[in-house]
């Protein structure tokens, strides 16, 4: 009954915005890490190369020049938003959309009746895994969203994975039209530091203003894509040279502190061991929290182990404990180590504690302190019991901090 709910949901609202994905051109990106990041660099390319375009993800709603945060808590809004937001999209003549998808979106038929032009997937890991069921359920959900593409009127339809990922090599036995791999080896010759990566696509070297292996995977992804479409390596490599920070996705805080802050969403073992070296060879001052209470307690004491192993400095803290203790969920996290990390239940407190250390060591003359800030990225509420929403900013939080710091000196 439910079931049939959401889909009759999905159905009628497509019919009353008139199925406006069909007059656009639609791309989808989902997997497990790295969906916000690819969205953006996906619509840094495609405005680059001259289309008005219309981005939904986890970080905001975009319609031409027209961008504001996504307060709903969840990347893909329920009751028919997507639908009368592709309506909005054409209204004001876009010609491409990228959005999300995500498994428990997909789950309620949020992307059905949406005609896909080219799908993305970028990767698998552990996550969601309560409710679904299990990890197999879940790998599962994912390939059913790629399988999806197969309902759309449009052709060709394309679908862009790695080969070397296990759910990537589902994606790409999928019958559509163009099945386009990818894979570290296509950015050769590459180089990453704390600051950049600098990579080659098609012959066109360019550097990407992000850290981290996962930055050249998520921009092979983009940039497989867009050739695909048409656009050359010269403007996918202007594009992606000239990104902005992305909010919330390994975003440095920078108003004249001596030491690198870093608010990164995040929030898997995996994601949390690649934010992690991305800064090698240096002393990191972490902020840990663990995103969502009730949900995915298997990870508790892995994240916990990696801060343990990875970090100079570990302060748990608050994050999302929803209707469970979040003092249990830190407990959980502290399970895993073997070092006694500093616990400090206010997120605030926390944030102000590892710019303190960070603050006093680089005073002490340690130039090679970087603070990392994870779970988060732009979440906009601390959600608590009983549906309790407390309107939250990691980003904010950390300048309201290092201004506080600063005007001391």
């Amino acid at each position: 009954m439910i079931v049939a709910y959401h889909f009759l949901l999905s159905l009628f609202s497509a019919l009353i915005a008139g199925f406006p994905s069909r007059k656009l051109f639609v791309i989808g990106i989902t997997g497990t890490k790295g969906k916000s990041s690819v969205s953006e660099m996906m619509n840094a390319i495609l405005e680059e190369a001259g289309y008005r375009t219309a981005l939904a993800n986890t970080i905001r709603f975009k319609i031409d020049k027209d961008s504001r945060r996504n307060l709903f808590k969840m990347t893909m809004p329920g009751r028919g938003f997507l639908q009368h937001f592709l309506k909005e999209a054409k209204k004001k003549d876009c010609t491409h959309v990228v959005f999300e998808i995500t498994s428990e979106g997909a789950r309620q038929f949020r992307n059905a009746f949406i005609d896909l032009n080219a799908l993305i997937f970028t990767n698998i890991a552990p996550e969601h895994i309560e409710s679904h069921g299990s990890y197999d359920a879940y790998k599962k959900a994912k390939v059913s969203i790629g399988m999806s593409i197969l309902h759309s009127s449009k052709r060709p339809r394309i679908i862009v994975a790695n080969p070397n990922d296990e759910v990537g090599k589902k994606f790409l036995a999928i019958p559509a039209e163009k099945i386009i791999p990818f894979q570290l080896d296509d950015a050769n010759p590459y180089q990453t530091n704390p600051n950049k990566v600098s990579m080659t696509f098609k012959g066109v070297t360019f550097d990407v203003p992000f850290p981290g292996t996962f930055t050249i995977e998520n921009a092979l992804s983009v940039a497989t894509l867009a050739d695909a479409i048409g656009i050359s390596p010269e403007v996918i490599g202007r594009a992606l040279q000239h990104m902005r920070p992305i909010e919330g996705r390994v975003e440095r805080i920078e108003i004249g502190q001596k030491f690198t802050a870093v608010v990164d969403y995040a929030h898997t073992p995996d994601s949390l061991k690649a934010l992690y070296g991305a800064f090698p060879q240096v002393r990191k001052i972490c902020v840990l929290g663990n995103t969502g209470g009730g949900r995915d307690t298997w990870k508790r004491g892995e994240m916990g182990a990696i801060a343990d192993k990875e970090c100079d400095v570990v302060i748990l803290t608050n994050e999302d404990p929803y209707d469970e203790d979040p003092v249990k969920i830190v407990e959980a996290m502290r399970a895993g180590m073997a070092r006694a990390p500093l616990v400090i239940m206010d997120r605030r407190e926390a944030i102000r504690e590892a710019l303190g250390v960070a603050t006093l060591r680089q005073a002490e003359g340690d130039k090679n302190v970087v603070v990392l800030i994870t779970g988060k990225g732009t979440d906009p509420y601390i959600m608590g019991a009983s549906g309790e929403k407390t309107p939250w900013s990691d980003s904010d939080v950390v300048r309201e901090e290092l201004e506080k710091i600063l005007h001391k000196k």
